[in-house]
C-alpha cells in the first residue's frame, strides 16, 4: 500500500504561498497559546497586526447594528414578531423585503446571487459613478477573493498567460497565479510618489514578459492600495485605461477599500468603472468589492461582488457556468452585500445610530493612521508614506549590514528577521515586505491601523526598533 505523500500532490498547489497567514501568523498563534497556558512572556497579549480583520478578537471593531439586526431577522424570521415594536422599522422592512425575495437562507440562490440583491448593487454603482449598471453584469461572490480566483482561473492558459501585478502586492494574486500556473509579470509601484502606479514600470513589465514568450492578458490594480494604502488620482487612472486599450489588457480593479478613506475631501475615491465610462473606453473591466473591509469589517460572512464591463455575452456565459459549479455564494454574505450597498439613509429610523457608528470607525482609523505614520517617520532608519486610504501602513526600513548578515545566516530576509524579533519582544505580529514583493535590497513591513490603544501600540513599536538597531550596532 502506498500512502499519499506531498510528492503525489498537484505541483502547482505546492508552489502556493500566502505571507499574510504564513510563518509570522503561525508563530503568533503559538505564542498566544503559550500565554493562555500561563507561560511568562515579555508581553501580555498577541496583537495580530498582520491582517485586515477588523472584528478579530483583540482588535474589536464593533459590527454595525443595522447589518446585524437585518442578518438576525433573516436567520430566524419569527424574531420579527418579537422585535417589530422595539427595533427600527426600516430594519423590519428590509428583512421582510429580503425574505420575500429570497425565502429561506438555507436554500440555494441563483448561482450569480439573488437577483433582487444584484439589482441593488447595480443601483449602488449607478449612484456612485453616474453611469448605468446592468444587474446581469454583476456576480455576487464569497468575498472578493473568490471573484479574483474565478477570473484568473478563466483568463489563464497555463504557462503561457501573464498577469501584470503591482509590487508590493496583496499575496492573493501570486498565490492564485501559482495555483492556476499563470505567470506573474510584476511592475513596481513608485514609493517616492506615494506608491502610485508607474506607467513606465507597467510598460517595462509588458516588454519583459513578451520577450520571454509570455502573453500579457490582464493588469491588476489595487486601489486603494494593499499593502501600501495608496490612492490613485484621476489622471493616473485615465492613463492606465489608455494603456489597457493599447495592449488589449483586461483590467482587474480590486477596489475593496473604497470606503476606507481618511481624508475624502482632499483624497476622494474614483472607481475604474467611472473612468472607463467617462472615457467611453472599450476595455474589458472587472471591478471587485467586499463586505470584509470599509466600515463593515464582516470578513467571516464572506460576501462580495464583481461587475463585468464591456464583456462579450459568450464570455459572461462561461463565467456563469463556472460560478454554477459552486452552486451559489453564501446567503449570509449576500445579505451583507445588500446592507453595504443599501445602508440607512438620512431620515430613516436606523440612520442616526448608523452614522454615529460609521463616523466613529472612520475617525479612529484616520487618527490611528496619522499618529502611527508620524511616529514611525520620527524613528532612525524608518520612512513611511502617509496613507490616504485602506487599513495599512507600509514603512520602509534602512537596516545595518549586520542585520543582513544575521538574516542570511538563518536563511531569512532582513525584514523577516526584524518581524520575528518584533513578535518575540512585543507580541505584535506584522508581515515582512518580502511577503508582498519589493525591490532588491529593500526592507519593509506591513501593519494594520486597526489596533485599539494606539499610543501604547506605537510606543512598543518605537522602543523595539531602537533596541533592535542598537543590538545590531546602529545605523
Amino acid at each position: 500500500m502506498h500512502n499519499l505523500t506531498v510528492a503525489d500532490l498537484n505541483p502547482a498547489v505546492l508552489n502556493v504561498q500566502y505571507a499574510v497567514r504564513g510563518e509570522l501568523a503561525i508563530k503568533a498563534e503559538d505564542l498566544r497559546n503559550k500565554l493562555e497556558a500561563g507561560h511568562d512572556l515579555p508581553f501580555k497579549r498577541v496583537i495580530n497586526s498582520n491582517i485586515g480583520n477588523p472584528q478579530q478578537k483583540g482588535l474589536d471593531q464593533p459590527p454595525l447594528t443595522f447589518t446585524r439586526q437585518v442578518a438576525a431577522l433573516m436567520e430566524y424570521p419569527p424574531l420579527i414578531d418579537l422585535v417589530k415594536d422595539k427595533w427600527p422599522s426600516d430594519v423590519v422592512d428590509r428583512a421582510r423585503e429580503l425574505q420575500e425575495a429570497i425565502g429561506s437562507i438555507g436554500a440555494y440562490s441563483h448561482s450569480k446571487g439573488v437577483p433582487y440583491i444584484r439589482k441593488s448593487v447595480a443601483k449602488f454603482i449607478e449612484e456612485r459613478d453616474g453611469y448605468p449598471s446592468d444587474p446581469e453584469d454583476i456576480f455576487l461572490t464569497a468575498g472578493a477573493s473568490a471573484g479574483v480566483s474565478l477570473l484568473l482561473n478563466v483568463l489563464i492558459t497555463p504557462h503561457q498567460t501573464g498577469i501584470l501585478i503591482p509590487i508590493p502586492q496583496y499575496p492573493l494574486y501570486t498565490a492564485t497565479l501559482a495555483q492556476f500556473s499563470g505567470t506573474p509579470l510584476p511592475y513596481h509601484l513608485s514609493e517616492p510618489d506615494g506608491w502610485s502606479t508607474s506607467l513606465h514600470e507597467v510598460e517595462a513589465a509588458i516588454e519583459e514578459g513578451t520577450k520571454k514568450g509570455v502573453k500579457p492578458r490582464a493588469l491588476v490594480i489595487i486601489n486603494p492600495g494593499n499593502p501600501t494604502g495608496s490612492l490613485l488620482d484621476l489622471e493616473t487612472m485615465e492613463s492606465v485605461v489608455r494603456l489597457c486599450e493599447k495592449h488589449s489588457l483586461v483590467l482587474l480593479a480590486d477596489e475593496v477599500y473604497q470606503f476606507n478613506l481618511h481624508s475624502p475631501e482632499t483624497h476622494p475615491f474614483h472607481s475604474f468603472k467611472y473612468v472607463v465610462r467617462k472615457l467611453n473606453s472599450p476595455i474589458q473591466l472587472v471591478s471587485y468589492h467586499s463586505i470584509s473591509k470599509g466600515v463593515k469589517g464582516e470578513c467571516g460572512r464572506r460576501g462580495g461582488y464583481f461587475e463585468c464591463t464591456n464583456f462579450d455575452e459568450d464570455v459572461k456565459a462561461v463565467l456563469y457556468k463556472m460560478v454554477s459549479v459552486g452552486l451559489c455564494p453564501p446567503l449570509s454574505g449576500q445579505i451583507g452585500v445588500d446592507s453595504m450597498v443599501r445602508p440607512p439613509k438620512s431620515g430613516q429610523p436606523s440612520y442616526p445610530l448608523y452614522k454615529q457608528e460609521t463616523d466613529a470607525i472612520h475617525s479612529a482609523l484616520a487618527q490611528r493612521t496619522k499618529l502611527m505614520a508620524e511616529r514611525l517617520n520620527s524613528l532612525p532608519g524608518v520612512s513611511c508614506v502617509q496613507s490616504p486610504g485602506a487599513l495599512y501602513l507600509y514603512p520602509k526600513l534602512e537596516l545595518p549590514q549586520s542585520v543582513v548578515d544575521a538574516a542570511n545566516k538563518i536563511g531569512k530576509t532582513p525584514d523577516t528577521l526584524y518581524a520575528l524579533e518584533l513578535l518575540d519582544e512585543t507580541g505584535i505580529c506584522v508581515v515582512p515586505g518580502s511577503g508582498f514583493g519589493q525591490k532588491e535590497g529593500e526592507s519593509h513591513y506591513r501593519l494594520t491601523c486597526l489596533c485599539p490603544g494606539v499610543e501604547e501600540y506605537v510606543t512598543a513599536l518605537e522602543e523595539f526598533h531602537k533596541k533592535f538597531i542598537a543590538k545590531y550596532g546602529g545605523l
